[in-house]
């Protein structure tokens, strides 16, 4: 899942985005309020991590401008305020799930998770399929005519982001943006290179590639079938 921790606590984002990026999941980190709404605003997540007490814009005002404007992403409040008061006016605000610190990140991830199933909803929305290839959001597998193919974590989520936009040409600003997180263009081959990795995983013992350089464009995932 592609989580989005809105913290400004750096000890307790670092350790967010270790615990979250070791349980499988793609991290992106807001260290203060205002570049939170941003964001959550501009990208593509499954879940919101939001702090409260934050700086430039408190987590519940990030939530309520977000549900004012009809973004739904499910949010879980991080909060140590944990009386009954504090927790009805946090769901209130917008978020579908709270939880008081300090917590046990167990506890934190699984509800992360449930989040991010209810949104998804049924098999079909967890699984991407692009012909023969088939790629699993929960269990964050791929398989390609039954074979599984193991993925580094860039090298998934690039080929979830091209799998998400199959028979589409990708551009490399688009790549940077929504794999890297990079909102310029850093001037090297790290594109190129993933991309060069991922073509060898998931068309070497095939027949018929999948995975297209689009000269002067950019990439593109189809079927050949």
């Amino acid at each position: 899942m592609q989580i989005l921790i809105i913290e400004d606590d750096i000890e307790a984002a670092s350790f967010l985005i270790k615990a979250f990026s070791e349980a499988g999941h793609n991290p992106t980190h807001a260290g203060d309020g205002e570049n939170g709404h941003h964001l959550a605003s501009t990208g593509e997540y499954d879940v919101l991590v939001v702090d409260r007490m934050l700086p430039k814009l408190d987590g519940l005002s990030i939530l309520k401008k977000l549900r004012d404007a009809g973004d739904g992403t499910p949010a879980l409040i991080l909060s140590a305020l944990g009386e009954v008061d504090d927790r009805v006016e946090g769901l209130r605000s917008g978020g579908d799930d709270y939880l008081t610190k300090p917590y046990a990140f167990s506890e934190l991830l699984a509800r992360v998770e449930v989040l991010g199933r209810r949104v998804r909803g049924d098999e079909q929305e967890t699984t991407i399929k692009v012909g023969e290839l088939e790629l699993d959001r929960l269990s964050h597998t791929v398989k390609r005519a039954g074979q599984n193919i193991l993925l580094q974590p860039r090298e998934y989520r690039l080929l979830e982001y091209l799998m998400k936009n199959a028979d589409r040409v990708v551009t490399r600003t688009m790549l940077l943006e929504k794999v890297w997180d990079y909102h310029f263009d850093p001037q090297t081959n790290v594109i190129d290179v993933h991309v060069s990795r991922l073509r060898a995983k998931i068309d070497k013992d095939f027949d018929d590639p999948m995975l297209q350089t689009v000269r002067g464009a950019g990439y593109k995932l189809c079927d050949p079938g």
